[in-house]
């Protein structure tokens, strides 16, 4: 990112140049817009698989593939990890003029890819069977899952580096050819979903193939981007040299990105095992066609807060302390009118949106999951707006480089949801696991919301008092 892109003067260590409201706007929509896209055309692969199985396979296979999502989700949020904390990485040391270690920390994020593809490939293929009956998986659903997770077993470095490739690519300061290969990927698991699921019927092991080869196009044109002349910053023979501290900096600014990643496939899950056990197989398709409409709107906030991080990573790197407070409560303003855009949508066409993931000729089975998923919406998502909030708190600490506090924000995110899926289906049975994630966001807001406005206010302070002061 130069800075002619995100200031219109000069930039010194003792002097901040205060953008004006438009520049902020300018700087803010170049990366939100393609970021957000990127976001919704990546989330397009759950999505039309989901879509595709409703019509083709019916409600066990969307119990199917509901119970392999929370397993694949993680191989994706070791991707996620490693783009934001690499972006993260790049963007601040392009705010210090430092190329160099740019450099190192885009070289660093590819061998991490591979490490990491080689642990998770291992983990779904040995442990890909009891995870699934962890959720409750039985029978067909089970058969069905396990079709799901064995392929991506075979292709998590495909996952990872779709994943990861992207966001690099954006902090390369190309948030629109970052933006293009994802839309490619998607147009193609449309494509190919259509063939393998519609028209050779492999079902969920066909919708997994899909997702896989879709993704190793995205990730070896990313490969090809990042040895082009397009491209700032180059894939070299650093590759072979990598910085262990780096390797651990990418990790720790990441880390709040993988575990809200694993907080989402934990919860996932154990709402898959509750709704097995309060309810049937119909109870959790139903909470498959909650879950991606969720999933649409947690993307759109995920693409806000990672549109928001280059600039912020970078008025970080120069010490533009007033700029990043005018980025933040821009993001926050954003989100909260997407969110609650979202659950007007949902609350006033119910029956249409659910009718995506549904097949006519399974009369009452379709009535019994749009009934069920008709109270899912309604009791699950009246609050979605304030985990968006709750994942722009978590990105806007890693992009001025406390991984620590993002982490926590990841951690209780997780850990607050546990006493409500305790108790409320106790107390109220289905609805109880409805209400648990709502509650548990109300109660993480109060509690965040201060946390990040206090860190705001005192960087202000302690540049006003000693300008040259490193935060």
């Amino acid at each position: 990112m130069s800075s002619s892109q995100l200031q219109t003067g000069p930039l010194t260590k003792n002097m901040r140049h205060i953008a004006s409201d438009t520049e902020i706007k300018a700087s803010f929509w170049r990366y939100a817009i393609p970021s957000i896209a990127a976001m919704l055309v990546s989330g397009l692969y759950q999505i039309i698989d989901g879509i595709f199985v409703g019509h083709y396979v019916g409600v066990e296979g969307l119990a199917g593939i509901n119970m392999a999502w929370p397993i694949t989700f993680v191989v994706s949020g070791l991707g996620i990890m490693i783009g934001m904390g690499g972006g993260s990485l790049i963007s601040i040391k392009r705010g210090e003029d430092d190329k160099v270690s740019a450099q190192q920390a885009l070289n660093t994020s590819f061998v991490l890819m591979l490490i990491f593809a080689i642990f998770s490939s291992a983990g779904l293929l040995l442990w890909g069977a009891d995870l699934l009956r962890a959720q409750g998986g039985e029978g067909t659903t089970f058969t069905l899952g396990f079709d799901y997770v064995n392929v991506f077993g075979y292709g998590t470095i495909a996952t990872i580096m779709a994943a990861a490739i992207p966001m690099l690519v954006r902090n390369d300061e190309n948030p629109n050819v970052a933006t293009a290969l994802m839309i490619l990927g998607a147009l193609l698991n449309i494509v190919l979903d259509y063939v393998f699921i519609g028209l050779w019927q492999w079902q969920l092991e066909g919708a997994a193939l899909a997702t896989i080869i879709a993704q190793s196009v995205v990730a070896v044109l990313g490969i090809i981007y990042f040895f082009s002349k397009y491209s700032s910053l180059k894939l070299d023979s650093s590759l072979v040299k990598v910085n262990p501290r780096m390797a651990a900096r990418i990790i720790n600014l990441g880390a709040s990105s993988l575990v809200m990643y694993l907080y989402t496939s934990f919860v996932f899950a154990l709402h898959n095992r509750l709704f097995m056990q309060y309810g049937t197989s119909v109870t959790v398709g139903a909470f498959a066609i909650v879950g991606y409409i969720m999933t649409l709107y947690y993307l759109v906030a995920e693409g806000i807060a990672e549109g928001m991080q280059p600039p912020v990573s970078y008025y970080f790197g120069s010490q533009q302390y007033e700029n990043i407070k005018k980025m933040l409560l821009l993001s926050v303003k954003v989100t909260v009118i997407a969110g609650v855009s979202f659950i007007v949508i949902l609350n006033v066409m119910p029956n249409l949106i659910i009718s995506l993931f549904t097949s006519d000729y399974l009369t009452n089975e379709s009535a019994e999951l749009t009934a069920a998923a008709k109270n899912g919406i309604h009791l699950h998502l009246f609050a979605m707006f304030l985990d968006g909030i709750i994942v722009l708190s978590s990105v806007y600490f890693m992009a001025i480089g406390k991984g620590a506090k993002a982490l926590a924000i990841s951690v209780g995110n997780m850990l607050i949801q546990l006493p409500f899926l305790y108790f409320l289906p106790q107390w109220l049975g289905v609805d109880g696991i409805w209400l648990a994630l709502p509650l548990s966001n109300i109660v993480l807001f109060v509690i965040v919301a201060p946390l990040v406005w206090h860190d705001i206010k005192q960087r202000e302070k302690a540049f006003v008092i000693s300008p040259c002061m490193q935060s």
